[in-house]
């Protein structure tokens, strides 16, 4: 029998399918804001995805019995809510009218190590050289990726920059939730997170009721699948599968969004990235994998 610590064989199976759940519904959004930019515009698209993740996380938040986050985590929600949902969805949407979904992954990918070099400075702790490295292998890698744009058109390189702008706007929003989490339950943080995201994009309601009356049926199904699914769905299977494994593990699966996000976009787009974009995408990801290593131990006078 196993230990009371250990989680039973059927808590890991599903935290497991969980961990897929999350990477399978991120990556398929990188694919879904590109299939709605025809119909959507950036500010839009953002404005209805956040309303229909909203009125879902609510719900759920009601039935649950949530609650109201207390008033000191307040300040942290709304950065987090700012940043995190409404600044890096315009962002990303806008971004992604100019460049492929395999290409957006891949910068978004620098997210982590921004997170990591950020509150390493806020913190006033000493970065440490694989950091550091990684951060110039992730820099050398987002050049890569705008060299390989660069001989097309002015929008296309705009689109990489927002796409950088959305790494750096989700960077933040990380950073700022830690502190709510303190606080708030994760539920809580990111219900009102999504919530205030929404309020923030409000200016651009005019523009969402006005290209909704002129989108397909498929194209609003795409906007409620975007909210719904890689909106609430996901934060929550990714809630449940990271109190239920390992955070090296669960770090190491981030990994796999780019790769299925260039997959889907490659069959049901019809989209792939160009080799010096992907070339820049793997050293982004080399970079991020190498700023997560940790500094060898030192190896003890009897093994050596």
């Amino acid at each position: 029998m196993s230990p009371p610590s250990e989680p039973a064989p059927g808590g890991q199976r599903l935290a497991i399918a969980a961990v897929v759940v999350t990477m399978l519904l991120w990556a398929s959004a990188f694919v879904g804001i590109r299939a709605a930019a025809p119909s959507f515009s950036h500010g839009a698209l953002a404005l209805g995805r956040l309303l229909v993740a909203s009125a879902v996380l609510v719900a759920i938040l009601v039935l649950r019995r949530g609650g109201l986050p207390p008033r000191a985590a307040w300040p942290a929600i709304a950065g987090s809510g700012v940043l995190w949902f409404a600044l890096y969805q315009v962002a990303l949407n806008w971004g992604e009218q100019e460049v492929d979904a395999g290409t957006a992954a891949m910068l978004i990918g620098l997210a982590p190590i921004l997170v990591a070099s950020v509150s390493g400075a806020l913190l006033g702790e000493q970065l440490s050289r694989n950091l550091v490295t990684g951060l110039g292998v992730a820099v050398a890698g987002t050049v890569l990726i705008g060299l390989s744009v660069a001989g097309s058109t002015d929008d296309s390189l705009r689109g990489v920059l927002l796409c950088v702008l959305a790494a750096v706007a989700s960077a933040g929003g990380v950073i700022l939730q830690k502190p709510a989490l303190r606080k708030a339950s994760a539920a809580q943080v990111t219900t009102f997170g999504c919530v205030v995201g929404a309020v923030a994009c409000l200016p651009f309601t005019g523009q969402l009721v006005t290209e909704l009356g002129d989108a397909t049926p498929s194209a609003i199904l795409n906007v409620v699948y975007l909210g719904v699914l890689p909106t609430a769905l996901a934060f929550s299977t990714w809630a449940y599968a990271l109190a239920r494994t390992p955070a090296s593990v669960m770090g190491i699966t981030t990994f796999l969004v780019p790769v299925l996000a260039i997959l889907m976009s490659w069959v049901l787009l019809g989209e792939v990235p160009g080799l010096l974009a992907v070339a820049g995408g793997v050293l982004c990801l080399a970079g991020v994998a190498l700023s997560r290593r940790r500094a060898a131990a030192p190896v003890p006078a009897e093994r050596r």
